[in-house]
């Protein structure tokens, strides 16, 4: 029997909360992913060096989750696991991906996006998106891109295909490349390079920020920095880095004033944090952090447009905003960008280890606010929430059913999320090198061999041989192994998790 049945009392809470919008008009819904932000980078989870007010704004208006999750510590299988409900480790092929990369979201699979398009939404994917593009082979960037976001439930799209320090370094609008001209054709290659153009391999005197050593950052020059990726052709195409943050917000502001009048989803996935750092002039030197602090004041700048944008369209009441990242922190992935050398006391992930690439909390557990005014109460919440939960969640409150098939780990916590219920999911899975599984204050992580430390991040990859066991309600550093004082807990864990593993729920 599907795991989404609605009781009466589960309904009554979704059916009450629409019922107080105008009449016969559903909440709009915005999603804000932002990319590579750590739990500790916001001013409401406790940065005190680095200023967000926007984003504190966001969580004193509703819900702050201390206990929200990405389902992976990375960029690709997280917003896999959004989109889909399902987690990317029971999928081949979801792990990081290169920009020329073919799409991994089933077109024929129930998505976040479809869910609101049956309940007659206008939906929109606006930013990153690192997914794919395209069937087997390399993508026409030349002509037709698909199936991509339009093909997986989106009525519109404007996107960079990959991630900023990937080629190629263009944006996409529904099906092309924009502003190609159709005698420069584009060409990326991820093997060897192509063409003559400078790299920062070889032409180091020719970039604006250097890269760090043997991350990978020195191939094709675009805007002075080096990328990820061989990249030649569409020279009009090419984006510049200190544009990123407001053509994504110019799109996603026409979005909603073009839609005002009838519901609509947005899926907004900044850039912002992700490497290269390159912001707006305007935001250069603002903070004490170097770029690192300049984009995560320039993520909450943008925060702050869509909040303007909704007051001034009348729109706020009517409108559920969701904001959360894909995976926890990190300083030096790539660059040479006063990540590290200005860190300044700053803790990126608060008082937990770990980081992005990390089984350790500090990969998965990220800043979550959900904001509906009117309609939910503001305050904070330790409730186990995830991602992964948003796709059955609002198909409960749009009494959209879902298959059998659909969002395998997908779990209604619509009443958790809106603040009716301080009981969230009972257990959780993370993925990053390893799994690990969450179940109420415990967390337990498969054993694992590689290294302790990710040299190149110089963050703590949680990976050991022998299992660990973790409080986290008293030790969320997980500085304490607790398997060996616990043998039976890890084993009842270890056997729960292969249970998943082969199929079953997570809850």
């Amino acid at each position: 029997m599907k795991k989404i049945l609605f009781t009466a009392a589960l309904m009554g809470i979704a059916h009450a909360a629409v019922k107080g919008q105008q009449k016969g008009q559903q909440p709009n819904v915005i999603v804000i992913y932002a990319d590579d932000l750590g739990y500790g980078d916001v001013g409401c989870n406790g940065a005190t060096r680095v200023k967000t007010p926007y984003i504190d704004q966001l969580a004193s208006q509703g819900i702050r989750f201390t206990n929200g999750h990405a389902t992976a510590a990375t960029c690709t299988p997280s917003r896999y696991s959004i989109l889909t409900g399902e987690y990317a480790w029971r999928k081949k092929g979801t792990n990081i991906l290169p920009g020329n990369a073919a799409l991994i979201v089933p077109t024929n699979r129930t998505t976040l996006g479809k869910v609101f398009q049956r309940a007659g939404y206008r939906t929109a994917c606006i930013g990153k998106w690192h997914l794919g593009l395209g069937t087997q082979g390399e993508p026409d960037w030349n002509g037709e891109l698909k199936p991509g976001p339009l093909e997986t439930g989106f009525d519109y799209a404007f996107f960079f295909p990959a991630t900023a320090d990937r080629v190629p370094t263009v944006y996409v609008e529904n099906h092309r490349v924009v502003a190609l001209d159709p005698e420069d054709t584009i060409h990326v290659n991820y093997h060897h390079k192509i063409g003559n153009e400078p790299t920062g391999k070889e032409n180091p005197e020719l970039l604006k920020m250097h890269s760090s050593p043997g991350q990978g950052h020195d191939q094709t020059i675009v805007n002075g920095i080096g990328r990820i990726g061989w990249m030649t052709g569409g020279q009009r195409a090419r984006w510049t880095d200190e544009s990123l943050a407001g053509d994504f917000i110019n799109q996603a502001q026409h979005f909603i004033e073009e839609h005002r009048k009838q519901p609509f989803f947005l899926y907004l996935s900044l850039s912002d944090i992700h490497v290269p750092r390159m912001p707006d002039t305007r935001f250069k030197g603002r903070s004490e952090l170097g770029y690192r602090g300049d984009v995560i004041m320039q993520l909450d700048w943008s925060v702050g447009e869509i909040m303007k944008t909704l007051d001034y369209l009348g729109l706020a009441k009517n409108t559920i905003v969701v904001f959360s990242s894909d995976n926890g922190p990190v300083l030096d992935d790539g660059y040479v960008d006063g990540a590290v050398t200005q860190q300044n006391g700053h803790q990126p992930a608060g008082v937990m280890r770990g980081g992005k690439y990390s089984i350790l909390e500090g990969g998965t557990r990220v800043p979550f606010i959900l904001r509906w005014p009117g309609t939910v109460k503001p305050g904070v919440s330790g409730a186990l929430v995830s991602q992964v939960d948003l796709l059955a969640s609002f198909a409960a409150m749009l009494r959209q059913p879902l298959q059998e098939n659909d969002a395998p780990d997908s779990w209604n916590i619509l009443s958790t999320l809106l603040g009716k219920s301080q009981q969230g999911r009972s257990s959780m899975v993370e993925q990053a090198n390893t799994l690990a599984l969450v179940k109420g204050d415990w967390k337990y992580i498969a054993p694992q061999g590689g290294p302790k430390l990710l040299q190149a991040v110089n963050i703590e990859s949680g990976l050991d041989t022998v299992p660990q066991l973790y409080n986290l309600k008293n030790d969320l550093a997980e500085k304490q192994n607790m398997a060996a004082a616990h043998p039976e807990m890890v084993k009842e864990m270890a056997a729960m998790l292969e249970t998943i593993k082969s199929g079953g729920r997570s809850r």
